[in-house]
């Protein structure tokens, strides 16, 4: 390749990159401001300037879009989860670290949050979706390892994983209310909360 094609071949690769971004921007608002069942195509396209056919180079619907979304948010928030539930050297470590690495993160991406809250009823959507399905599983799988490591207590893993992400979904919910947004205020509260609660099962 000569020096000529390899400046063009890689401003259409710039090209092609600023697309996809431009549309992925784009349909995060629409989403967050409409939902997704009242989102189309053409609603996306309208907030990028391009052609409306140039989305079909990048994506096959709405439903692949939404998907891309959620999937980054995912990349982004679970690893962060299962790193600091790694390193935990108690159970209330692994509690609150957990608490607060969830609740920080909304706390530094609100659109992030603005997007999920306004499609918690779609179907693979917020909650009933894979990347939620999939860091409920690794959640268990981290407190099974540390059931077995000592950490925490041995109680119903099941029960634990619901109380601990049912908590932190609704909890969420009233710290995004609040101007400025608290993580570490938050994470304090619920870690209590929940720690309080297991203690007093386990004593009786």
């Amino acid at each position: 390749m000569s020096k000529t094609e390899a400046v063009i071949a890689g401003k259409r690769a710039t090209t092609r990159a600023n697309n996809k971004d431009s549309i992925l921007i784009a349909a995060r608002e629409v989403f967050t401001e409409i939902g997704f069942g009242g989102t189309t195509v053409r609603d996306i396209i309208r907030r990028t300037g391009l052609a409306s056919g140039t989305f079909y180079n990048y994506f096959t619907g709405k439903e692949e879009v939404f998907d891309a979304l959620i999937a980054d948010i995912g990349g982004r928030l679970r690893p962060r989860l299962r790193s600091v539930r790694a390193n935990a050297k108690n159970f209330e470590d692994f509690i609150e670290a957990s608490f607060l690495a969830y609740f920080s993160y909304f706390a530094n991406n609100p659109g992030d949050y603005g997007l999920l809250r306004s499609n918690r009823g779609r179907e693979g959507g917020y909650l009933s979706g894979p990347q939620t399905r999939a860091g409920l599983e690794e959640l268990r799988e981290d407190l099974l390892q540390a059931i077995q490591s000592g950490i925490v207590p041995d109680l119903d893993v099941d029960y634990m994983t619901a109380a601990i992400s049912g908590s932190a979904f609704s909890i969420l919910d009233e710290m995004m209310t609040r101007n400025p947004p608290d993580p570490v205020q938050t994470a304090r509260f619920a870690s209590q909360l929940y720690l309080g609660g297991v203690r007093s099962f386990v004593a009786k």
